[in-house]
């Protein structure tokens, strides 16, 4: 996989960061979301894909990017085909973070050490070219705005943006609502994309225990969450 494209993960978190605060929106859900950004990557790829509300992989074959390779590779050694709300709401400690550092070692953004009450450090993370941000955004706007169905990767981050909550974050407001509800009706426009999209929204709601049958898409969730102090804890 080449890195001339921007992964879902990636820009995920991207729209997910604060260029005021450096902080990143909706923490908690986020890392559910990037847990399932990272599954739709994968099928974009090739290597997996769904197998009624499970996650197969097809292809063992690594992509290249290290961060995709050990999902792929933990998948992999499963053995079986596992559920993507059991693989979603699995323990995911510091992939925030590792996303956050790769953005910093590919220079989309630089961290900005403080301190917090002038004792607790913190670190907060400020885009550095923020044309790629406004890139991200002007896809969803267009979709939103058009109608038109997007491509696949715009779907896909559509979905997972409306269930981490960002919607409240991108469109804020009543002025906002009607985008809002837009966002949540593209995850129509991608199979995989809207099968973790309520995987994630499955995980937050607790109803993780229960099998998902065929999910109607548009059902709009309230995830869990709120702004984060700092990008990292």
């Amino acid at each position: 996989m080449g890195r001339s494209r921007r992964t879902i993960p990636e820009e995920l978190l991207l729209l997910a960061l604060d260029p005021t605060t450096g902080t990143t929106a909706q923490p908690q859900s986020l890392d559910l979301g990037l847990a399932g950004a990272q599954l739709v990557e994968l099928a974009l790829a090739g290597r997996i894909a769904p197998d009624g509300d499970r996650i197969a992989v097809v292809m063992p074959r690594p992509t290249g990017d290290p961060t995709l390779d050990s999902a792929l590779e933990l998948l992999r050694r499963r053995g079986s085909p596992v559920r993507a709300v059991h693989w979603i709401g699995g323990p995911r400690l510091g992939l925030r973070q590792t996303y956050l550092s790769h953005l910093e070692r590919c220079g989309m953004v630089h961290a900005v050490e403080g301190q917090m009450c002038g004792v607790l450090p913190t670190t907060r993370y400020q885009a550095t070219d923020t044309a790629i941000s406004r890139e991200i955004r002007s896809r969803l706007d267009n979709a939103i705005r058009t109608g038109v169905p997007p491509d696949p990767r715009t779907a896909a981050l559509a979905a997972l943006a409306h269930a981490v909550g960002l919607g409240k974050h991108l469109y804020p407001g009543n002025e906002g609502r009607s985008s809002r509800s837009r966002l949540r009706d593209l995850i129509r426009h991608d199979p995989m994309g809207g099968l973790v999209a309520h995987a994630v929204m499955d995980v937050q709601n607790g109803a993780a225990a229960q099998p998902r049958r065929a999910p109607a898409a548009g059902v709009p969730a309230q995830p869990r969450g709120s702004m984060a102090r700092a990008a990292v804890h």
